[in-house]
């Protein structure tokens, strides 16, 4: 590695020059330290900035966008949600179990630093088969570290996802989000903006845990990545639970100016973030900072990422005030500096300053213009031919039900406390999406999050698109009006043209969508490096993407399950001969390939505004997007979660011509299954008309225990529901030994 300061640094040459440049002298060791943190594209986005600038930002609900540490909406009434995500892969990678802890008590950080209590949690979650044992050893550990964490911190994992492929076997995927409520009045901006004020450092004492995290996060694993074990940091919950209750009400003094956690790049990142977006400075004694380990020196102490630790902006006036808080919660505190006129950040060690750099140099570094190229092997893929139809769809659709990437998550939510708080409306696997009220307030928000790698893998311009149209309509499906969206956009190293192309593909795609939505981007992480050196195998682009909905009132919910034998079954939307990246060819066939779905956006708009307007108008008993195992694996969720049958005409969908098994199984886009009465069937359909979209009823909820799908009078798909639901419900618990 290059050396800057006398010390080695993750940074090009290239850009040890710029450093050099821009000071006009050497840093010394604990500046470039500093400057390397801030520089790692971790804590920069200097690959990705030039093209998340095309993310739309704005809208009428909008009130913090991009750029702090969190997104917040206003949902009405004076309340504001809070959201994001962001990913800990690489630690998980190494440490599954403290990996995910940390990537919980991160992201539940930086909705308490925006002043809103966190409410709920979600996790999108990606692991190699589950025939190697790695990945099941992955799995078990990252599912305990999150449960473990949320549960004692008292705030429920209500929803998520988890996709299986080879491409994650080393890579796994550990994004979390988090959600949080707040008066509006009550927002707090990360921030140092007026000279004079103090800098308090409170919660978790400072060790030698984490130094250099954000580093490590910026480069590929190699066979010598486990000698970064040390980057990974040690988790708290318990006094991460005092940290909450304490820094909501120091908030409600009205002393705190500004407030951000200690994640990524440690006291280095909130100094310099904090003063630079408020056009001043900051000093810092290292020599008061509270310690968990003697003889730690300057360096460590301003690179380490230490768990647990909030930096508070406090106006003086307050500060015994805010200090007695602390106290009563007995959580470690110091003054360790205090904000200043000059735009410089100042390190002093007992007396002697130790480091002094502009705040633009760490808080606004260069960027980098990267070269993208589309992979040679997207024309071979594209053209695969489809395989033939297998001679018995009954069984076909049970290894489907069966199969890890649909399958019941039973075993994995079943080890998170999704009720604690009351909030809960819509349970885990109830709905599309989770569903949260608002105390005191007859209405909730709605949460889900979506990403299809493999759609992704062989078209990210759709694949990214499909991903904010999936979101949102799970959030539809659920009654609620999508709002906004965050995204964690996962990619390999983006040094390399081809996957900086799926990048850049990927993120038009999500702009695209969210303007033919008119929904706002307004926060998200990207995670590059998110390959292996050893074997050359990068991850599948996976760009989760975070939808959040209002319901209002909660009488006008809509969940999954088919309700009572005799309601009507009707489909939304087209489906079109598009298998490629779909669960039936990978799981039944083996392929990769093949032509994916693509997004037609007005379709979809129009799809979602229809399927909203029926939710809030009554007419619907039950609603489910049609998305992994396309129609027939969407219907027999829906009876598989209701315990009822259904005979359904296959003939009577709408769609291109096609063969029995792509139609059944493609995962076109824009597309619904919902039930409703007899009584209101004729109201949707006048209601379609409207809307101008394609509604078609094909056929009844039965209680006859058996699930029929008819096509020209033949019986060409029977199973009995309670088949269907062992495959279903018991399937994960298989692959992964237990069954």
């Amino acid at each position: 590695m290059p050396l800057l300061g006398g010390v080695e640094v993750s940074l090009a040459e290239e850009e040890i020059r710029k450093v050099r440049e821009i000071l006009g002298r050497e840093p010394n060791a604990v500046e470039a330290g500093m400057i390397d943190v801030m520089w790692s594209e971790h804590c920069s986005y200097k690959s990705s900035k030039i093209v998340l600038k095309q993310l739309p930002k704005e809208g009428e609900r909008v009130v913090v966008g991009p750029g702090y540490d969190a997104g917040v909406v206003d949902i009405g009434g004076g309340y504001v949600a809070v959201f994001k995500i962001e990913s800990h892969n690489h630690p998980s990678a190494l440490d599954p179990y403290n990996g995910a802890a940390t990537g919980i008590g991160g992201i539940v950080r930086d909705i308490l630093c925006m002043g809103a209590r966190p409410i709920a949690l979600l996790d999108s979650l990606r692991f190699g088969p589950l025939k190697s044992s790695h990945s099941k050893w992955l799995l078990r550990y990252v599912v305990k570290g999150i449960g473990d964490y949320g549960n004692c911190i008292g705030i429920p994992t209500v929803a998520g996802e988890i996709e299986f492929d080879e491409s994650f076997e080393r890579n796994c995927l550990v994004n979390v989000v988090c959600v949080g409520v707040a008066r509006r009045d009550e927002i707090v901006l990360a921030r140092a903006d007026r000279p004079g004020d103090l800098v308090l450092l409170v919660g978790g004492a400072t060790g030698r845990d984490g130094i250099h995290g954000v580093t490590f996060a910026s480069r590929s694993l190699t066979e010598n990545s486990e000698e970064d074990r040390p980057a990974v940091q040690v988790g708290d919950p318990f006094t991460k639970k005092l940290l909450i209750e304490a820094t909501l009400e120091a908030i409600k003094t009205g002393f705190i100016r500004g407030l951000k956690d200690l994640g990524g790049g440690g006291l280095t990142c909130a100094s310099s973030e904090m003063a630079y977006k408020g056009r001043r400075g900051m000093e810092i004694d290292v020599s008061k900072v509270h310690l968990r380990e003697t003889g730690m020196t300057p360096f460590e102490i301003m690179l380490s990422e230490s768990q647990e630790r909030m930096l508070f902006i406090v106006d003086p006036a307050g500060i015994d005030k805010v200090t007695a808080i602390m106290d009563k919660y007995e959580l470690q505190w110091s003054i360790i500096g205090r904000v200043i006129e000059e735009e410089e950040i100042v390190v002093k060690a007992n007396g002697e300053i130790v480091a002094r750099l502009p705040t633009k140099i760490l808080a606004d570094p260069p960027t980098i213009n990267r070269e993208a190229k589309k992979p040679a092997y997207l024309d071979e893929l594209l053209k695969i031919e489809p395989p033939p139809m297998p001679s018995d769809l009954s069984l076909t659709l049970m290894n489907l039900l069966s199969s890890e990437n649909i399958a019941s998550k039973e075993w994995v939510y079943r080890q998170y406390d999704h009720e604690v708080g009351i909030r809960s409306v819509v349970k885990c696997g109830d709905g599309d999406a989770a569903v949260l009220r608002i105390l005191g307030e007859d209405k909730g928000i709605a949460v889900a999050s979506d990403c299809n790698s493999k759609h992704c893998y062989l078209d990210p311009y759709h694949g990214g698109a499909g991903a904010v149209a999936e979101a949102c309509r799970n959030i539809v499906s659920v009654g609620a009006e999508p709002v906004a969206i965050v995204d964690c956009l996962n990619f390999g190293n983006p040094e390399k043209p081809e996957i900086f192309w799926q990048f850049k593909m990927a993120v038009q795609g999500i702009a695209d969508m969210c303007r033919a939505l008119s929904i706002p981007c307004v926060g998200g992480n990207v995670s590059f490096y998110n390959d292996d050196e050893v074997t050359g195998k990068a991850v599948k682009p996976s760009p989760v993407v975070v939808s959040l909905g209002v319901v209002e009132p909660l009488s006008s919910i809509v969940t999954m399950p088919f309700k009572e034998p005799g309601d009507e079954v009707l489909i939304v939307g087209e489906t079109f001969r598009e298998l490629g990246g779909s669960e039936y060819y990978y799981t039944i066939h083996g392929i990769e390939g093949g032509k994916p779905p693509i997004v037609r956006f007005e379709q979809e708009r129009k799809t979602l505004e229809f399927v909203l307007e029926a939710a809030r108008r009554g007419l619907l008993k039950a609603a489910h997007d049609c998305s992994k195992g396309g129609i027939a694996v969407s219907l027999a969720v829906m009876s598989i979660k209701s315990g009822l049958g259904a005979d359904v005409d296959v003939a009577a969908i709408p769609a291109e011509e096609m063969r029995l098994d792509e139609l059944l199984f493609s995962e076109s886009h824009s597309r619904f299954i919902i039930s409703t009465s007899n009584e209101m069937a004729e109201e949707c359909f006048k209601l379609a008309r409207k809307h101008h979209v394609t509604l078609s009823s094909i056929g009844r909820v039965k209680d006859d225990g058996i699930f029929l799908l008819r096509f020209k009078g033949e019986k060409s798909l029977l199973c009995k529901v309670d088949d269907i639901i062992e495959a279903w419900k018991k399937g994960f618990e298989r692959r992964m030994g237990w069954g």
